[in-house]
């Protein structure tokens, strides 16, 4: 991954990091951050200015996996991003430093002040922390911001709680976005996350069914274990050379042929045949079609296939890019 900000993988990785400051140090926020949604990014605008008036740099700390993917791997709801996109994100907001802290029983089990110690004074050196009163660390979750607030003297640190951002009278979230994302409801994520909401990833080889079947399509690993969607949607495709290329896309488990229990994203591009293995691809998501469905045969498949490639294609007719 490139970028103007430095990467930071793990615990480890933090003596050498903080050998690099000068007689400054780090304002620095903490959480999930998936979506790297509004709320996220007034959290974001927030720590850089606080950062310039102090002469520090910004820092912010998040994990892979996620402690819901960790603890509860079955009940963990659906990424709104992978690492990659977050990085990506993240880096074109101006943060400075990203650290990604491995979660597992180690980092479960750290007592919340040896946290505070080792992760933002020692390996940070942090002078201002930002975070939200319901964000929760350490052993037993008992870390918070009115413990991190009790070590500020002693560490020589400031400690502010972030606000919330509301639009249209509630607050932004990564659950309220999954919520409107299974609505379908494209616009109202994009209010919410600042943009339209987009999947990613690279084209891989897959069996080759659509091939066979009349309709080559692009497979996209998506990095995760669930989706955010399911169903068939009209898309816009950007890489590779293409720009809001028109197409129809397949987010799902493809039942028809038990392909498994894993989401898969299966993009068909109008008019195309040009060959982009290996090619990264942002598919940008328009309107929902239909849900996902398994058919009888596969000509059943093929009949719905071509409905849903005529749907699409009416849809961009009406909606040009």
């Amino acid at each position: 991954m490139q970028g103007t900000k430095k990467l930071i993988r793990g615990q480890h990785n933090l003596p050498s990091f903080s050998q690099g400051f000068d007689s400054g140090g780090s304002a620095v926020t903490i959480g999930a951050f998936d979506g790297v949604h509004c709320g996220h990014r007034e959290v974001l605008e927030h720590l850089k200015r606080e950062a310039v008036k102090r002469g520090l740099s910004t820092t912010v700390i998040t994990f892979e996996p996620l402690p819901g993917e960790f603890l509860f791997p079955e009940k963990a709801p659906p990424r709104l991003m992978t690492f990659r996109e977050k990085f990506r994100a993240l880096d074109a907001l101006g943060i400075d430093h990203l650290l990604c802290l491995r979660f597992n029983d180690e980092l479960r089990t750290m007592s919340p002040r040896d946290f505070v110690e080792r992760i933002f004074v020692n390996g940070l050196c942090a002078r201002y922390i930002a975070f939200g009163d319901d964000f929760r660390f350490g052993k037993e979750r008992a870390g918070d911001l009115t413990f991190t607030e009790s070590l500020a003297d002693e560490f020589g640190y400031e400690v502010v709680p972030t606000s919330t951002y509301d639009f249209a009278g509630e607050r932004v979230s990564s659950t309220r976005i999954r919520s409107v994302l299974l609505e379908a409801d494209f616009g109202e994520a994009a209010n919410l996350l600042g943009r339209r909401f987009t999947l990613s990833g690279k084209v891989l080889k897959g069996k080759q069914l659509g091939r066979q079947i009349g309709s080559p399509t692009a497979n996209i690993a998506l990095k995760r274990v669930k989706s955010p969607l399911h169903g068939v949607y009209a898309v816009r495709v950007s890489g590779a050379g293409l720009v809001d290329a028109p197409a129809v896309a397949n987010v799902g488990v493809r039942p028809t042929v038990n392909d498994g229990s894993l989401a898969n994203l299966e993009v068909h591009l109008f008019d195309f045949a040009r060959d982009i293995y290996g090619e990264r691809l942002k598919v940008e998501f328009m309107t929902k079609l239909r849900d996902e469905k398994k058919f009888d045969s596969l000509d059943a498949l093929k009949a719905a296939i071509a409905r849903d490639q005529q749907s699409a294609r009416d849809w961009h007719a009406a909606n040009p890019a």
